[in-house]
């Protein structure tokens, strides 16, 4: 109930080291990662029509896909994203799981295969990501954006592109793996390809725009004298032989209506010691006869410097502004506000009237988000106005109402590299709320998006996609798994405890991340002790730690392991406290008032989950309880023969099913019976009851096999329940080895030989019982010999989604052929490991083995 834990686990090739990420950082350029992939993503963002994309790497725990690279979308936009769950319901997780290209066009198939995204993102633009591979191991994900409005790349266009990258980004990641330090050639191929950093920005390339020409002067003010480089004299518009040097030979090259701004500059000189940015236009000579005299606009910038002190020295720039001042005195005529905001939103440039409109200097505005600055434009829905711009590419309009009533509205134009917008005064029609779009007659220039005002987009997404995958959530090991994998990327933290409370004190549920054995002290502890996970209980109030100074200043006695910052949330559901969650960070961690609310809701959607799958815990209990005493509790000892048994609940879904088994003594010998219920119910599991009580007292009774299962198919049949079974009946002889076998609609017999070779025997049999209360199951013989295994089983033992029977089959005859038979409790295990992980097993499995061995005893 106390601290955090060690560094993430994940896995790598024994005998390793990890390599060094300040390496990366301080040591040469090649040992970056994101050299390897920045102009992959630039060339993938050109050769598809985009304007926007980003790489993303697996973590090293292997748990999370962490951004690493991303160019021309904006980072502030994207930080929700940055570090997200491999198991998450997003387009880049899907790809990296599935390893195959995914394009969607637009939002239309964006909310068909992926709504939680759309929920998140709610806007228009076209995507399209590539899994990224080394060594034929995916290690990552490249996506692309596009503008969904504009003529878009063709599918196959933009998928050969994404192709291109990727072939390009495997050789560089390559090229980088093997110059890591500490790599052997026996290491894998993708050996420290991951990434736990935060993402680099990489820039688009920009239109080529005309250089800035700049020329050096000295002008000696007490001698009038100039003298200057080459680039000063080209400015000038003069050759170095035609040149005088002089004062007057310059303002020979200066437009008449500026010559007082020429003399005034000198005067600043003397003055002031310095000239800062006087503006004046120099003569250009016509380039072709008969073409007009023009002027170039040039600044002059210097400061004095006394070489003796009689001598007053200018030295300076002479630089040609023909683009930038004149570009910036258009827009200050302009009647309305103009502002300029760089890729991430941030103001870098106003004009007057966009200052006047806006209630704010232009120094306040630089470089700061004008929500930021002005109060009246905090509201969601405007930040959510750029949002929609940066992330479609097409204009975006809306209404704003300032602090004086006055209502303005706001058009945004985005580029790749940022948006430049205007702001004027209009009238907004009736029943106008602040944040919708312009009505088409204020501004038709800028159509209406039909974007909704959302809250912010991150937190959103988070609170969906748990809510998602705790709804398909059935057990608490279900939930705890699912808090686990969605919490710990989602929030950057490395480790996680899940408590819940009964008869007054906490018991951990799940953990994540600790040391070993850390948590053991708090186990079991009461809700009265001095712990912040009992304590946020117990106030119902979660706790956020930023550093270990602050959690050991509220609790000096508690014992803490290498975290640095840490959240002890409250498990509360309907009013009930069900328990706590704590997280933990190794890196220090700010809790943002965004990130704290969406904290506190993921706790409470996690209890109300967590009261769910305990009562469906304690049902399921009873249900497998009475299922389970149904079955034979123990199986008859009989000489010659090694049986045993394994039964195996469904992990899918709360109801119980009808496989069942059983060994009855015979006047002729022994029966081995296996049989499974259609069906996962209570009255499927009481069909099972019956039909078992019907087979064991037709064989105890001396009946034939055919017989026996013939009885049972009409007493089947009788019962008139509407439901099926299966059902295989073997009689054997101990004392020689012959057996004879009836199969109604079961899956047939597997045979291992003494000599190791497995079969599968393909015996004659009739329809499942139940169906014709008339039907004929034929009789099949054969003999075991000494040493050989019989396995009898139900098809949830074979049955792989996915998959067909056979090839199940086809696993179990393999693991029986190579498996030893001294033991068949230890075969029985293995065959149960090979078919299937338990967790992953969707229906009830039953099997029997017998190994017939006429030397020896029960």
């Amino acid at each position: 109930m106390g601290g955090a834990a060690a560094a993430p686990r994940g896995e790598r090739p024994a005998g390793l080291p990890v390599p060094d990420a300040e390496e990366g950082r301080t040591g040469r350029g090649e040992a970056r990662i994101e050299d390897a992939l920045a102009d992959p993503v630039v060339k993938a963002v050109r050769d598809t029509g985009g304007y926007g994309g980003a790489v993303y790497l697996r973590s090293h725990d292997r748990r999370s896909l962490v951004l690493c690279v991303m160019s021309g979308v904006p980072r502030s936009l994207l930080k929700p994203w940055w570090r997200i769950p491999v198991s998450g319901a997003l387009p880049m997780c899907e790809t990296f799981r599935s390893g195959e290209t995914q394009y969607l066009p637009d939002e239309r198939a964006t909310m068909l295969r992926f709504p939680q995204f759309t929920a998140a993102l709610p806007y228009s633009f076209a995507h399209a990501y590539q899994p990224v591979r080394v060594g034929g191991e995916t290690v990552g994900v490249l996506a692309v954006l596009c503008s969904s409005s504009r003529e878009p790349a063709g599918e196959e266009e933009v998928r050969e592109g994404l192709r291109r990258a990727g072939r390009d980004m495997e050789e560089r990641l390559a090229e980088y793996a093997r110059g890591l330090p500490g790599r052997t050639d026996a290491d894998a191929v993708a050996y420290g390809i991951e990434y736990d950093d935060q993402p680099v920005s990489v820039r688009l390339p920009t239109p080529p725009a005309q250089a800035v020409a700049i020329g050096m002067i000295e002008w000696d003010l007490a001698g009038d004298r100039w003298s200057g480089d080459d680039d000063a004299l080209e400015l000038l518009g003069v050759s170095r032989e035609e040149f005088g040097g002089t004062m007057a030979a310059v303002e020979e090259r200066v437009s008449p209506d500026d010559l007082y701004e020429l003399r005034a500059a000198r005067r600043d000189a003397e003055d002031t010691g310095q000239i800062r940015g006087r503006h004046f236009r120099v003569l250009e000579e016509p380039r072709d006869e008969g073409e007009r005299v023009h002027y170039r606009p040039v600044e002059l910038w210097g400061h004095v410097v006394r070489a003796r002190s009689s001598d007053r020295l200018l030295v300076g720039a002479l630089i040609d502004v023909a683009g930038g001042v004149t570009a910036a005195e258009a827009a200050e005529r302009l009647p309305d506000g103009l502002f300029s905001l760089d890729q991430d939103g941030r103001v870098i440039y106003a004009n007057r009237r966009c200052q006047d409109l806006l209630g704010s200097d232009l120094e306040r505005l630089l470089g700061h988000y004008p929500w930021q600055v002005l109060t009246w434009l905090r509201d969601p829905a405007y930040e959510d106005r750029y949002r929609a711009a940066m992330l479609t590419q097409q204009p975006v309009s809306y209404l704003v109402r300032d602090p004086d009533g006055v209502w303005l509205g706001f058009v945004l134009y985005p580029g790749v590299h940022g948006l430049t917008g205007r702001v004027f005064r209009t009238t907004a029609p009736a029943g106008a709320e602040p944040g919708r779009a312009l009505p088409p007659s204020s501004e038709p220039a800028a159509p209406p998006t039909g974007l909704v005002t959302t809250a912010r987009a991150g937190a959103l997404y988070h609170v969906v996609q748990m809510a998602s995958v705790l709804t398909e959530s059935v057990t608490v090991r279900d939930v705890c798994r699912a808090v686990s994998e969605q919490l710990l990327p989602a929030f950057g933290a490395q480790e996680v405890a899940l408590y819940s409370v009964r008869d007054g004190r906490m018991y951990l549920l799940w953990e994540d991340g600790y040391p070993q054995h850390f948590l053991d002290p708090f186990e079991g502890v009461s809700l009265e002790a001095d712990l912040p996970g009992v304590h946020a209980l117990t106030t119902r109030l979660p706790l956020f730690f930023e550093s270990p100074e602050e959690l050991v200043g509220a609790y000096p006695r508690l014992a803490l392991d290498p975290m640095t910052s840490w959240a002890f949330l409250p498990l509360i559901a309907s009013g009930h406290p069900v328990g706590s969650c704590i997280l933990g960070w190794n890196t220090p961690h700010r809790f943002t008032a965004e990130e704290r609310s969406a904290l506190t809701a993921l706790a409470g959607l996690t209890a109300q989950a967590m009261e769910r799958a305990r009562l469906y815990d304690a049902e399921s209990a009873v249900a497998r309880g009475l299922q389970e005493g149904l079955l034979p509790h123990r199986l008859p000892t009989v000489d010659r023969l090694r049986v045993t048994a394994r039964y195996l609940p469904g992990t899918k879904g709360m109801d119980i099913g009808g496989d069942w088994y059983d060994v009855i003594r015979t006047g002729r010998g022994v029966a081995l019976v296996i049989g499974d219920v259609e069906g996962h119910s209570v009255g499927a599991a009481a069909v099972m009851g019956q039909l078992r009580s019907a087979v064991h007292s037709f064989a105890a009774s001396g009946r034939p096999p055919q017989e026996v299962v013939t009885h049972t198919n009409q007493l089947l049949a009788e019962l008139e329940t509407d439901i099926f079974a299966t059902c295989c009946y073997i009689e054997l002889d101990p004392a020689t080895g012959h057996a004879r076998a009836v199969r109604a609609g079961h899956p047939p017999p597997l045979l291992r030989h003494p000599d190791g070779s497995a079969e599968t025997l393909e015996l004659p049999g009739g329809v499942l019982l139940g169906v014709q209360p008339d039907a004929d199951y034929p009789v099949a013989e054969f003999t075991l010999e000494p040493g050989s295994v019989l396995a009898l089983y139900t098809d949830g033992l074979v049955e792989v989604p996915g998959s067909d029977i056979a090839t199940g089959i086809e696993t179990v005859l393999s693991c029986l052929a190579v498996s030893r038979t001294d033991s068949m409790e230890e075969l029985a295990d293995r065959i149960l490991g090979a078919a299937r992980r338990a967790e992953d097993r969707p229906d009830d499995v039953a099997l029997l083995l017998t190994a017939y061995d006429p030397a020896g005893a029960g």
